[in-house]
């Protein structure tokens, strides 16, 4: 059975910093291309960063680099969001998931996380 769970959300003034951890059971985090997504309501879930299995090389969309960095401690099997300089545009439902192979759409990861919430005002 396969789980992820996020956490770490929470309300931060602008300008703040906030480390999201996603704890995975059921599969090995090296071996999966991880990612993290955001969702506001009415909006479509974005990506904003992933990490991959190939060469440990990132990803991120360009609304975040440079604030955010996405890094996973494979002996904890659990993978982080850090998040700094944190801007109002930030506030969503942030997702965890797991991919089998190095890939960026939505749809290609197969394992999801119930979300955690990150407000900035």
């Amino acid at each position: 059975h396969v789980q992820l769970v996020e956490s770490g959300g929470g309300s931060v003034q602008t300008g703040g910093s906030l480390r999201l951890s996603c704890a995975v059971t059921g599969i090995t985090t090296s071996t999966y291309c991880m990612g993290w997504f955001r969702q506001t309501p009415g909006k479509e879930r974005e990506g904003v960063a992933a990490i991959f299995t190939s060469d440990d090389s990132t990803y991120y969309t360009d609304s975040v680099k440079g604030r955010f960095t996405i890094s996973r401690e494979n002996d904890k099997n659990t993978v982080y969001l850090q998040m700094n300089n944190l801007k109002p545009e930030d506030t969503a439902m942030y997702y965890c998931a797991a991919a089998a192979d190095d890939s960026l759409p939505l749809a290609d990861f197969g394992y999801w996380g119930q979300g955690t919430q990150v407000t900035v005002s």
